[in-house]
């Protein structure tokens, strides 16, 4: 208990960076994925090729890589130096890692909500139109909460998926728990920081999973 209070109190540091990187990745990846989504499924050519090409780059090409240009792409293009950039208490790498991480979950989420609003049945759409609903009335009326049942599932994926992803914040030097996690391990020659820290990530994961559920079971209001 000696050693484990220590490593509990330091990595519970690093855990504060972690929940920011998730949280915000969701804040800002849902919405823009819905707008990719709505890119991708758009009838002008130039917009849905567009879409295309940015989800395959982000799906194709490693997250820390993506990481690594938002960061160092505004200096070496554009000459723009945004290291010493500080909102708040937040430095320019906790911002360009939420940056990369919603361009790079947008990508899975579009393509998530493209599936669950296209396998919509065209008689949805007709009903509304008879009962004289606009065009955006029947998107968030009709459409998207009957959407968001339907991908539920596979967002659930994505976001447990997120929990862990939020460990490679490390290659900009962000202090978030894994990199706590490793320094510790170092310093202590022992294994049990990472033991600890797996602990942390498993718990968030069990409660996102308990919540993920609960919501399922609410929505499945036909059963």
């Amino acid at each position: 208990m000696d050693k484990l209070i220590p490593i509990i109190t330091q990595l519970s540091q690093g855990l504060v960076y972690t929940i920011g990187i998730f949280a915000l990745t969701l804040l800002f990846a849902i919405p823009l994925g819905l707008l990719v989504a709505k890119g991708r499924m758009s009838k002008n050519k130039i917009i849905s090729s567009i879409v295309r090409v940015y989800i395959s780059i982000m799906r194709g090409t490693p997250l820390m890589l993506q990481l690594l240009i938002v960061y160092f792409v505004p200096y070496y293009v554009f000459k723009l130096n945004l290291r010493d950039l500080v909102i708040g208490s937040l430095d320019y790498r906790f911002i360009a890692t939420i940056i990369g991480f919603s361009l790079n979950y947008a990508a899975y989420f579009g393509e998530i909500f493209r599936g669950g609003i296209q396998s919509m049945p065209q008689g949805q759409y007709e009903a509304a139109q008879v009962l004289g609903f606009t065009k955006t009335q029947t998107y968030f009326r009709i459409i998207l909460p009957q959407v968001i049942k339907r991908v539920l599932p596979s967002v659930t994926n994505e976001v447990i998926t997120l929990v862990k992803d939020t460990s490679l914040a490390q290659v900009l030097s962000l202090t978030e728990m894994f990199t706590a996690a490793k320094k510790l391990a170092s310093a202590q020659v022992s294994v049990l920081p990472f033991i600890v820290a797996g602990i942390f990530y498993y718990i968030m994961n069990g409660i996102i999973e308990i919540i993920m559920t609960r919501i399922e079971k609410k929505m499945n209001y036909y059963k």
